[in-house]
């Protein structure tokens, strides 16, 4: 008899050639290829995920994806293409496991005009940033293709359409109704039992009848489960539809043997019931996902204000969800464009690093398209709008910043737990499959069914994701945008609070200015005006609202900006610097939060600035007594002492930090072990934001759109920072307690299935009501977490 042998790169049967490498076997060319591709680029780490986790690379031509280069469908299949740098988005469905989303997220490695690569798992797609010049779209497709990850090129896909419940889905679910309806009914008269010469005599044309019911619901309505166990067995995993497609092939045999021996009636019936509640559990959980990732895409905007321009020049700020094509907006430095749009006034110095992960500035010149996600670099542009928002390209952009790979503490648990689950379950029912053989062959395979049906831990995996969904929706309802469930473990792990004081814990436009200097003429004043109108700093914000004044639209030329000293541009011949006073060569004599301007390098005057907190913050930080509190600021140690008396439980204080001191002082408290959330308002505490193990960027009425932060938060909040918190710390309680009730679920249907009281039928109706009870249980504790803290907001 002849030993199977299996390639060491995809885990296949060799069949047609054996080709030994490096010691080791391959079924073909094409995997032994992609073994040394990797091999000589370090990449070998794929095998340690997951061994013969790798798929069979396509033998097909290499012209088959030239199409891809026609400039119309290129521009139809991409996400986005700027300077030499596109974004493309491909649908390949063989991505199955940890390894697949290493090996694609490490494809840059394998060819340098990669730039980077992100996986989504759930929708199996595929992200590459490339540089077009050098790497065709067609010469991409073909290099995944050769890996064994062949991209799914459809009109479809070039559309980007919203998935949808899958139709397949339903249609196995309506053919197991009909046959588990039709099928009881035909089962119904040899279940009440009797002497009834007709039904004797009839029987077999019945049993007949719901045999050939059953017969397409166990080969095409059970069909994914099939699918789901092969692919798993075929790359040495043991997933958790394995035992199911085993209870169905069990209840189906035994069936065909009892009627053809004319022993007794089958399961045929009960099989139908069982898949029919399986699919109906699956349809639940398919709509209650979607329905979650709809809130979250779609109905959680973030609080972005936008600058609306009228043709009059007046300024308003409006939702982002309020644009409109047509409408006119203005972005300022270093504002993130919001949509596709195109500049009606100024120069576009576009920095694209948010979309292709490259800063690489791109020239704009009025009549220029602008793709959404650009960030200006500059003087103010207006712009008019020329496509929608789509919020869900946003929440795109933002997670675009985190490649985090790390697991937590509760993905490891369930990871584990399913790692193990399917091995106990199968060796539950094969010793008590063996017991019952010798007491009742009939009850055995009942037993055996019932085991593998009622263990399917699909409560199990909903625990988590259903919690943390409902959790994000309510801190999104109170106006604290979580970007994804990774963030609420992090917050409710921390124990280290860093905030930073100008428009953090102080007001932007509730501060008290006042002018000393020479007196400054209307020209000037314009001219002063115009330039404040670039900056989205707070102090420059709330100076431009200050300054009561109608400005027109003034072309601003050269404008610069170093962070964290101020800026300059020249505006109708005339250069005008604003910002500290050592950026305009001066002295502050007083400890003072003060704004210089200077015209031509001759200084004309400061606007001196009496910070206003916000109201009930002694409040918050007496709450907040089970963290180390630190404060950051920009400006000078005038305030210091109203600092102290304000926060008495500080642990530290620091003062004149620029960018990068705030970065390294977030450093410094994580090498003490210290888990630390930055609040900033996301301008010059980036740096520090995206160090942090939480940044959290505050946003008041601005376009502070923040890819380097974790939560947007709405400044008006800050002061019940501790209700988020104790949130997100409930939330982790809830997840435990929800694994609680999915393990009981399982121990208390084990113990009465493998005693034998349990019909395989109860067991699959069991299944779904008890994810039905972890998502009521996880909706109804979330909802009262969420009363708890924020009353009617929840």
């Amino acid at each position: 008899m002849k030993v199977s042998e299996n390639c060491f790169h995809c885990g296949q049967d060799i069949e047609k050639e054996r080709i030994l490498f490096d010691e080791r076997l391959f079924c073909c060319n094409g995997c032994k290829s992609v073994y040394e591709i990797l091999n000589t680029n370090n990449l070998s780490n794929f095998y340690e995920l997951n061994k013969r986790a790798g798929i069979r690379p396509s033998d097909e031509n290499a012209g088959q994806f030239d199409y891809l280069d026609t400039p119309e469908i290129f521009n139809k299949v991409t996400d986005f293409s700027e300077g030499s740098t596109s974004l493309v988005t491909f649908k390949i469905p063989v991505i199955h496991c940890s390894s697949c989303i290493w090996l694609l997220e490490s494809i840059h490695t394998l060819n340098e005009n990669i730039k980077y690569s992100q996986v989504n798992f759930t929708r199996k797609t595929l992200q590459v940033s490339f540089n077009h010049n050098d790497l065709k779209l067609s010469e991409l497709a073909n290099f995944l293709t050769n890996l064994g990850y062949k991209p799914v090129i459809s009109l479809e896909t070039a559309d980007k359409n919203v998935d949808h419940l899958d139709k397949s889905l339903l249609i196995k679910f309506a053919i197991a109704a009909f046959a588990f309806g039709n099928g009881m009914f035909l089962a119904f008269p040899e279940y009440v039992g009797g002497e009834d010469y007709w039904m004797e005599h009839y029987k077999g044309l019945f049993r007949t009848l719901i045999f050939l019911l059953a017969t397409p619901v166990v080969f095409y309505s059970a069909s994914d489960y099939y699918k789901s166990a092969w692919y798993g067995l075929k790359n040495k995993i043991v997933n958790i539809d394995v035992p199911i497609v085993l209870g169905i092939l069990v209840l189906y045999g035994r069936s065909i043997y009892e009627v053809v021996t004319d022993y007794g009636p089958g399961y045929f019936d009960t099989l139908c019931g069982l898949l029919f509640f399986m699919l109906l559990g699956k349809i639940f959980q398919k709509r209650t996902y979607s329905a979650l990732s709809y809130d979250r895409d779609y109905k959680s905007f973030y609080p972005i204000a936008v600058t609306k321009v009228d043709f009059e020049g007046k300024q308003e700020n409006i939702l982002l969800s309020e644009i409109k094509v047509g409408d006119r907006i203005l972005v300022r430095n270093q504002e993130i464009i919001p949509v596709d749009a195109i500049l009606i006034n100024g120069e576009g110095n576009i920095d694209n690093s948010f979309i292709t992960g490259e800063s690489e500035s791109i020239s704009k010149q009025p009549g220029d398209k602008i793709f959404a996600g650009g960030k200006q670099v500059g003087s103010s542009l207006e712009l008019e709008v020329i496509k929608n928002v789509d919020q869900s390209y946003l929440t795109q952009l933002w997670n675009k910043e985190a490649f985090k790979k790390h697991e937590t503490g509760l993905d490891t648990l369930t990871n584990n737990v399913s790692k193990y689950f399917t091995f106990i379950i199968l060796g539950i029912a094969l010793v008590s499959g063996i017991y019952w053989s010798f007491v009742d062959l009939r009850t055995m395979f009942q037993v055996v069914s019932a085991i593998l049906i009622i263990a399917c831990p699909c409560a199990l995996a909903l625990s988590a994701p259903f919690t943390f969904g409902h959790i994000m929706r309510i801190l999104g309802r109170n106006k604290f945008y979580v970007k994804d469930t990774l963030t609420i473990e992090k917050i409710a792990k921390l124990n280290t609070i860093v905030f930073d004081k100008t428009g953090t814990i102080t007001h932007r436009k509730k501060s008290n200015i006042k002018y000393e200097g020479s007196e400054i003429n209307e020209f000037d004043l314009l001219n002063i005006k115009t330039l404040l109108k670039n900056s989205n700093h707070p102090l420059s914000k709330s100076l431009y609202e200050f300054i009561d004044i109608k400005d027109d639209y003034f072309t601003v030329e050269n404008f610069v900006e170093i962070s964290g000293k101020g800026y300059e541009a020249s505006i109708r011949g005339n250069v005008y610097k604003i910002g500290s006073a050592k950026y305009n060569n001066q002295e502050s004599k007083n400890l003072e939060t003060a704004v210089f301007i200077s015209k031509n390098d001759e200084f004309l005057g400061k606007f001196i600035f009496k910070n206003e907190y916000r109201q009930n913050l002694k409040d918050l930080f007496k709450k907040l007594t089970n963290y180390k509190i630190f404060i950051l600021s920009g400006d000078n140690s005038s305030e210091e002492n109203q600092l102290k008396e304000l926060i008495p439980n500080f642990e530290g204080m620091a003062f004149n930090q620029n960018p990068e001191d705030k970065l390294n002082y977030i450093k410094n408290l994580q090498d003490k072990n210290l888990k630390v959330a930055m609040l900033g308002d996301g301008l010059n505490d980036a740096g520090a934001l995206k160090q942090s193990n939480v940044g959290i960027a505050i946003s008041d009425d601005s376009n502070s759109f923040t890819p380097s932060s974790d939560v947007i938060m709405n400044g008006e909040k800050v002061v019940t920072l501790d209700k988020y918190l104790n949130v997100c710390k409930g939330s982790i309680t809830i997840v435990k307690m929800t694994f609680i009730i999915s393990f009981l679920y399982n121990i208390v249907g084990l113990s009465y299935a493998v005693t034998g009281h349990m019909h395989p039928l109860f067991a699959a109706i069991l299944m779904p009501i008890s994810s039905i009870t972890v998502v009521t249980f996880t909706t109804l504790s979330t909802w009262i977490l969420g009363r708890k803290h924020f009353r009617k907001e929840a």
